[in-house]
C-alpha cells in the first residue's frame, strides 16, 4: 500500500510539473503575441506559439457594425470551414465624440468569435475605405478646415481626406492606438485577434495626384531624403517599375518629384504612394507601440481597362508601388492584393516579389475561389485566403465545393504549414478559359508532377482517353501536392488528373499504391479504397504514353468536391 501511495504521489507530482510546464509555455506564447516569422522560404503567422493557416472570410463592410445583424452568421461560417473572420472596426463607432472611446463593437466581436472558436483579423476603417472618406466620425467630416480634403486640378474638394493633413493623421493615430490599447488589455492572453488591416484600398480617385494647396506645395518641394536614401541603398534590387521611373531622369538624388521621377503620371503616382504610405505608417507605428500585431494593407489592383493612375486609386499599395511603400512604411508587414480578376496566379505572383509575404484578404468563393486558395497556399506559401462577403452565401449550393476545400485544408493545416516551411509543397491552378490554363507541371522531389484539367477529348487517332482534347470554358480544377517521403505524396485535388514523370528523364514512374481516404478534425488519416484498374488507368494508348515517358496511369480527381489521395511511386 505504501509503495502504491509513493508511486501515486510521484505520478501526481509529475503531472503537476507537466501542467506547470504547459502553463509556462502558454504564458510564453501569450507574452510573445501573434507575429510573423520566417520559416524556410515562407513567412508564416504564429499564434500561441504555433503557425496558423488563415482560412478566412471577410465580412461585408457594415456587417460587424451590428451584433444582432452578424449573429446568425457565426455558426454558418464555422460550419463552412472558416477559422478566421475578417471584420471591420470603424473610427466613427470607436470615437463618436472626440476623445470619447467606445469599444462595444470590439468586445462583441471578441465574445462571439470566442464562442465559436474562431480567430479574428480586424480591419481598421479610419481615414479611407476604398479610397473614399466614409467611416470617419461626424466631427471629422464637418471640420474640413482642421481635417482638409484632397482636391481636383481645378481646386474642387473631393470626398477624400488629403494625405497632407497633419491633424487628421494624428487624430486617426490616437483613435487607432486607443483601440489597440483596449485590445491588448482584453485579448493579449487569448489571442483571438491575430492580424490588423490598416484602412482599406487607399489611393486617390480621378487624378494621378492630389491638387489641394498642401499637396501642390509638397509636390513642388524636394523628394524626401528618406526615399532617396532607400532607393540608393536598394538600387540593385529595385522592382522594374521603380527602376524605370527613377532611371528616366538619370537616377537623380535630389530634386522635386517631377525632376526625380518620370513620366509625369508615374511621378504623381509615386508622390501619392509616398504620402499614403507615410501617413498610414504613422498610424500603424502608434498602434504597434501599444500592442504589436501583424499588420497588412490591401490594394485595389489595376484593372485591364485602366489607362492611368486615378482610374484605380492612385498611390495605393499596388504591385508597382511596393518599393515606395517599403521605404515609407516600415511598420506595415504585408502589402496584400484584393483579386477578383481571372488570372489569379499571375496577379498573385506580382504581389510576392521582393520577399513580400503572401496574404489575400479579398477574393472569390465558389470553385474558382477554392482553386485560388489552393494555389495561394500550395504554390505561393500564403498565410491565408479570404473571400469577401462570404457570410452572405456561405450556405448556398454554389459554395459547397469551396466549403469542402476549407474543411479538408483545415484538417491538414499543420501538415500544410510544415510542408510550406520545408519546401515540400506545390500546387496547380487550372482553368478552361480566360485565361486558358489546362496543364501545369510541378517540380517536387525527384518527380515532375503533371496536372491536367479534366476534359472530354479524343487522342491519337480517335482512341478514347481521359486526358487531352477539349475543355469546358467554365471548367476549373486544382491540386495541392505534398511530398511526405522520398516516393510518397499526398494530394488534395478537384477536377484534375495527375500523372508523373522522372525529373532526371531516366526510366518511367509507376504507381505502386494509391489509396483514397480522409482526415478527421485532429488530422488523423482514415484510409478508404485502394485504387487500381479503372480508377487509375488514364490512358490505354500505351505505346504513345511510353514514348512520352508516361506509364499511362495516374490519379483521377473527377468530382467537383475535393478529395484526398495518397500515392507511393516506383521507377522502372
Amino acid at each position: 500500500m505504501k509503495e502504491r501511495l509513493v508511486a501515486w504521489c510521484a505520478a501526481a507530482l509529475m503531472l503537476i510539473g507537466t501542467a506547470g510546464c504547459d502553463n509556462n509555455k502558454k504564458e510564453e506564447a501569450a507574452a510573445e503575441g501573434p507575429h510573423l516569422e520566417k520559416r524556410g522560404n515562407v513567412t508564416q503567422l504564429i499564434v500561441q506559439g504555433k503557425p496558423w493557416l488563415v482560412l478566412g472570410c471577410e465580412l461585408g463592410n457594415s456587417t460587424s457594425s451590428s451584433r444582432e445583424y452578424v449573429a446568425p452568421y457565426w455558426q454558418q461560417l464555422k460550419d463552412a470551414g472558416v477559422n478566421t473572420v475578417l471584420a471591420v472596426v470603424s473610427w466613427e463607432q470607436t470615437e463618436p465624440a472626440e476623445g470619447q472611446f467606445d469599444f462595444t463593437v470590439i468586445d462583441n466581436l471578441l465574445a462571439d468569435a470566442r464562442a465559436h472558436n474562431l480567430k479574428l483579423a480586424l480591419l481598421w476603417f479610419g481615414s479611407w475605405k476604398n479610397g473614399i472618406t466614409s467611416y470617419t466620425p461626424t466631427w471629422v467630416k464637418r471640420d474640413t478646415k482642421r481635417f482638409p480634403l484632397a482636391a481636383t486640378p481645378e481646386g474642387k474638394p473631393l470626398p477624400i481626406l488629403t494625405t497632407l493633413g497633419q491633424e487628421t493623421c494624428e487624430a486617426d493615430a490616437r483613435a487607432f492606438a486607443a483601440m489597440m490599447g483596449h485590445l491588448k488589455e482584453v485579448d493579449a492572453r487569448e489571442q483571438t485577434v491575430v492580424m490588423i488591416q490598416m484602412e482599406n484600398e487607399v489611393g486617390l480617385h480621378g487624378h494621378p495626384r492630389d491638387y489641394c494647396e498642401l499637396a501642390n506645395e509638397a509636390y513642388d518641394g524636394a523628394v524626401p531624403q528618406q526615399l532617396i536614401d532607400w532607393l540608393t541603398a536598394n538600387k540593385e534590387n529595385l522592382l522594374p517599375e521603380t527602376r524605370l521611373a527613377w532611371e528616366a531622369n538619370g537616377c537623380k538624388t535630389s530634386g522635386t518629384w517631377a525632376e526625380v521621377f518620370a513620366p509625369a503620371d508615374r511621378a504623381a503616382e509615386i508622390f501619392m504612394a509616398w504620402h499614403y504610405a507615410a501617413y498610414m505608417d504613422r498610424i500603424t507605428e502608434a498602434g504597434k507601440a501599444v500592442y504589436d500585431l501583424p499588420t497588412f494593407v490591401n490594394a485595389w489592383i489595376v484593372q485591364p481597362e485602366d489607362t492611368r493612375p486615378g482610374n484605380y486609386p492612385s498611390g495605393g499599395p499596388q504591385a508597382q508601388n511596393h518599393d515606395i511603400w517599403r521605404a515609407a512604411a516600415p511598420h506595415i508587414d504585408i502589402l496584400s492584393p484584393d483579386i477578383y480578376l481571372n488570372d489569379f496566379p499571375t496577379l498573385l505572383q506580382l504581389y510576392a516579389r521582393s520577399g513580400n509575404p503572401v496574404f489575400i484578404p479579398e477574393s472569390r468563393s465558389g470553385q474558382n475561389g477554392a482553386a485560388n486558395a489552393a494555389y495561394a497556399i500550395g504554390a505561393m506559401g500564403a498565410i491565408g485566403y479570404s473571400p469577401f462577403g462570404f457570410e452572405r452565401n456561405c450556405s448556398d449550393d454554389v459554395n459547397r465545393t469551396f466549403s469542402a476545400f476549407y474543411h479538408k485544408a483545415g484538417c491538414i493545416a499543420d501538415t500544410i504549414l510544415a510542408a510550406q516551411a520545408e519546401g515540400r509543397i506545390a500546387a496547380a491552378w487550372l482553368k478552361g478559359s480566360e485565361p486558358m490554363r489546362v496543364k501545369d507541371t510541378l517540380a517536387l522531389g525527384n518527380v515532375r508532377i503533371v496536372c491536367e484539367l479534366i476534359s472530354s477529348g479524343m487522342r491519337n487517332g480517335g482512341a478514347p482517353q481521359l486526358t487531352g482534347g477539349t475543355y469546358a470554358p467554365d471548367a476549373i480544377g486544382y491540386a495541392i501536392a505534398i511530398r511526405q517521403a522520398a516516393d510518397a505524396y499526398l494530394f488534395l485535388g478537384s477536377n484534375v488528373r495527375v500523372t508523373f514523370l522522372p525529373a532526371d528523364g531516366e526510366g518511367i514512374i509507376g504507381l505502386a499504391k494509391v489509396t483514397e481516404g480522409d482526415f478527421d478534425a485532429v488530422g488523423q488519416w482514415h484510409e478508404g479504397r485502394w485504387l487500381n484498374g479503372d480508377e487509375i488507368q488514364l490512358r490505354y494508348d500505351l505505346l504513345y504514353a511510353v514514348d512520352e515517358g508516361f506509364s499511362g496511369q495516374g490519379l483521377n480527381f473527377g468530382r467537383p468536391e475535393p478529395s484526398f489521395q495518397r500515392v507511393e511511386l516506383f521507377r522502372y
